[in-house]
């Protein structure tokens, strides 16, 4: 399927959105106001510059291929709804991942998944699983463990490790995205982190004996 048979409104024959790409790439935050003035044009813009990311995300936070599909095409529905709203307080892809990360924990809580709030420790001691210090440097047979047990994870201390140690965003970021306070984005990370590494140890093969 592509992405004009999911939306047809923003395909590149739109007269605005063909306007639009004779001149030089728009800002972010040019587009967005754009689109929040009725610009289709403008928004398919924003589609075609952000979809495959904000998909990536939500795979990240599910680890279903069927169910990061729907969310990220539901995330951009809400978008088209919401973008009028965008004042441009935040880099625009920050509102998107915020507005991404909601769906899909609207999408958990659908599902009786409760999300581990854990209480606010303060600082927590940092402790980045071995080889998982950059992930998205990861060898493949690795990512692979990693992602195996990125599924065993709750969903809670998933989004935080997503979201700080494969996206980048720093914790004061995450605590704004997740509406958590940002002791509470440490200690979950810590948490995660910790039970990361208890389920790659159980992953990892066995020594060979002499």
């Amino acid at each position: 399927m592509t992405n004009t048979d999911v939306f047809p409104l923003w395909s590149s024959d739109n007269v605005a959105g063909s306007a639009l790409r004779e001149i030089a790439p728009m800002s972010d935050h040019a587009l967005a106001s754009a689109a929040g003035n009725g610009d289709i044009g403008a928004f398919e813009q924003l589609y075609e510059r952000h979809n495959r990311r904000v998909y990536s995300l939500c795979l990240r936070m599910t680890q279903n291929v069927a169910e990061a599909e729907d969310l990220a095409q539901e995330a951009f529905i809400q978008l088209f709804r919401k973008i009028g709203s965008f004042r441009g307080e935040s880099a625009f892809t920050t509102w998107l991942h915020r507005l991404t990360v909601n769906q899909v924990l609207m999408h958990f809580r659908k599902k009786s998944v409760k999300l581990e709030r854990t209480s606010e420790e303060g600082e927590t001691p940092v402790q980045v699983v071995r080889g998982t210090e950059n992930p998205n440097k990861m060898p493949v047979l690795d990512r692979i463990g990693l992602d195996r047990a990125l599924k065993q994870l709750p969903p809670g201390y998933r989004s935080v490790f997503v979201l700080h140690d494969i996206e980048g965003h720093e914790h004061e970021e995450i605590a704004r995205i997740l509406g958590v306070a940002v002791g509470t984005s440490k200690s979950q990370l810590h948490k995660a982190r910790m039970k990361l590494r208890g389920l790659l140890k159980q992953d990892a093969p066995e020594p060979k004996s002499a």
